[in-house]
């Protein structure tokens, strides 16, 4: 038997409360409240500010979606929400799915379409990397285009603890990913990281808890890659580095904290060498 539409309205507006419900109570500590903590700590959301929340159609994003609605109904000062999802590309299934979960949890989304996935499919060398590099252009050019003045992406803990050893394995350098950047390229805009403080599993446990599901690979290079085997020898970089994490916290239990900790332990005078704003500096120079 086949639900009509207003049927279906009142059974995604019932969801949607549950969730929302969920939000305030059961993940307030986990979710809503490390949120917030970063908010504040990080100084990211100011009087006066338009932000374009990002979202691409993961359970990531469509949280932050959800939690900076919950922050703008009780937050003391104004500031406004544009919620932007950028099309580049993506199969009808997987832009279908977005638009049911924007309308399912109260999102008022806005498209756009960019040909990224046309530009990178033919690259063999970093395709990814540049994909990445193009979604922030177009999604900083859109922000400004609809007056905002920040972006906001859902970067959360585990991304990153995982860019901080990535970097040190496969770069050969010590960098975090930092709760706030000004643009170079976009004069007068802001990235912000208001997840920066929550953990991937409590998020799971959302979305788990919740019923919902949400796009993993809609990249054309990666749709399979939901269907492989976990012991599959295509994992990405990220992922053996999360699988590394994983394993050493069964020894070391504090292994992901001391990872975050170290970013704000950086001890000057007893590294080899840094570089401050481009430019190389060596221990040398104070010895």
């Amino acid at each position: 038997m086949s639900i009509r539409p207003e049927q279906e309205e009142v059974l995604m507006r019932t969801q949607r409360e549950e969730i929302e419900k969920s939000l305030r109570k059961k993940f307030k500590h986990d979710l809503e409240g490390r949120f917030e903590k970063a908010v504040v700590r990080y100084e990211l959301v100011e009087e006066g500010d338009r932000i374009a929340v990002c979202i691409s159609g993961g359970k990531d994003s469509m949280l932050m979606a959800k939690l900076f609605q919950e922050l703008k109904r009780h937050n003391k000062f104004p500031f406004e929400l544009v919620f932007v999802c950028m099309d580049p590309g993506y199969l009808p299934r997987n832009r279908e799915l977005i638009e049911y979960n924007a309308r399912l949890l109260g999102i008022p989304l806005r498209f756009f379409e960019t040909p990224i996935f046309d530009a990178v499919y033919t690259i063999e060398k970093s395709p990814c990397y540049l994909c990445a590099r193009m979604r922030r252009g177009y999604l900083y050019r859109k922000a400004q285009e609809l007056g905002c003045n920040k972006i906001a992406l859902g970067h959360h803990y585990d991304d990153v603890i995982e860019t901080i050893l990535m970097g040190m394995l496969y770069s050969g350098q010590f960098q975090a990913m930092l709760p706030k950047l000004r643009s170079t390229n976009f004069e007068g805009m802001e990235l912000i990281r208001p997840m920066y403080l929550i953990r991937e599993e409590d998020i799971k446990r959302w979305r788990d808890a919740s019923d919902l599901r949400f796009l993993q690979c809609a990249c054309r290079f990666t749709e399979a890659c939901a269907a492989q085997d976990e012991g599959s020898a295509s994992l990405s970089k990220r992922q053996e580095t999360k699988e590394l994490i994983a394993a050493l916290k069964k020894t070391n239990p504090q292994v992901d904290k001391n990872l975050f900790r170290s970013t704000e332990n950086v001890v000057l005078n007893k590294v080899l060498g840094y570089k401050l704003h481009g430019e190389r500096h060596s221990f040398l120079e104070d010895y």
